[in-house]
């Protein structure tokens, strides 16, 4: 299969390296890590060990096929950039699939495209990047895709079937909208919380003050969820968001470092949207705010 992977951090160049195997992919990103993988190919450690020799270009422009499927991994603020430079190589036959984290992306996406030709998915691989060309895989997890209206279809299947085949563990999505929300809510309680204090993730079940933060603020997330027509409960969204932090304990996530290396974070489409949307239904949304407030002094 022909397949673009836009956005080469540390998942998108994991995923990369994988799919690279038995298929004509490539990945598009920023230039010190394209220029790295060009010279001695793509380093994966931890989790996964494997030097891939994948296609890396920073520019779709230089991309010479015409994609079967296109994996956006770009971070949320950067989607629809994205989606207008891939727009010119898509055709009738791509789809694209979102698996970022946040929950406007989809929106962006379908400003420009047709949402019949977009699925989405998330992931709960941890990764990071360890220098220019190489990639600290530090925990194995679970990918689910599904079309956005719920329908099963072939090309889902055949997606599920080519990731499982590159060894990423892949499962079809009931409701993939759901699974969505649901990362949000756990991405909204721990990632603001662990780059204010400056903590990894363990920090967050350890410390009592900041266990109690973050049962409220996804409370509060949860709410705005089911006020928006999600079916998520606050005892399972809390169960598996302390699950999330046990098991990535050791973990600093993408927010923190974000800040750490003084790059724009992900916070709009995450808390920024959950206090878009808890406006609009007139659903607090006080602890999403301070949240937002604190990321941007920062």
């Amino acid at each position: 299969m022909n397949i673009i992977i836009f956005g080469a951090g540390a998942i998108g160049s994991l995923f990369g390296a994988l799919l690279s195997k038995g298929n004509n992919a490539i990945l598009i990103g920023r230039k010190p890590h394209i220029t790295a993988i060009k010279k001695n190919g793509l380093k994966i450690e931890g989790k996964t060990n494997l030097n891939a020799k994948i296609k890396a270009e920073s520019s779709v422009d230089n991309v010479t096929f015409k994609p079967d499927l296109l994996i956006l991994t770009v971070k949320s603020y950067d989607t629809e950039t994205a989606i207008i430079q891939a727009k010119k190589i898509i055709t009738n036959d791509t789809i694209v699939l979102s698996l970022q984290n946040g929950l406007d992306n989809i929106e962006k996406i379908s400003k420009h495209i047709s949402s019949e030709k977009v699925i989405a998915g998330i992931t709960t691989h941890g990764a990071f990047f360890s220098k220019p060309g190489g990639i600290k895989h530090t925990g194995k997890g679970t990918t689910v895709l599904g079309e956005l209206n719920r329908k099963k279809t072939k090309h889902v299947d055949n997606i599920v079937k080519l990731f499982n085949e590159a060894g990423i563990k892949t499962a079809e999505s009931k409701n993939v909208i759901k699974d969505v929300w649901g990362k949000a809510i756990i991405n909204s309680s721990i990632n603001p919380l662990t780059a204010i204090f400056k903590c990894r993730n363990g920090c967050l079940s350890e410390n009592p003050i900041l266990e109690k933060f973050l049962e409220i603020i996804c409370e509060e997330s949860v709410k705005i969820a089911n006020a928006d027509g999600i079916d998520l409960s606050y005892s399972d969204m809390l169960a598996k968001t302390k699950e999330v932090v046990k098991n990535t304990s050791d973990n600093y996530s993408s927010m923190l470092q974000s800040v750490i290396n003084r790059k724009k974070t992900e916070i709009d489409s995450i808390n920024g949207k959950l206090i878009e949307i808890g406006r609009k239904y007139n659903v607090s949304t006080l602890i999403n705010e301070i949240l937002v407030n604190s990321i941007k002094s920062l």
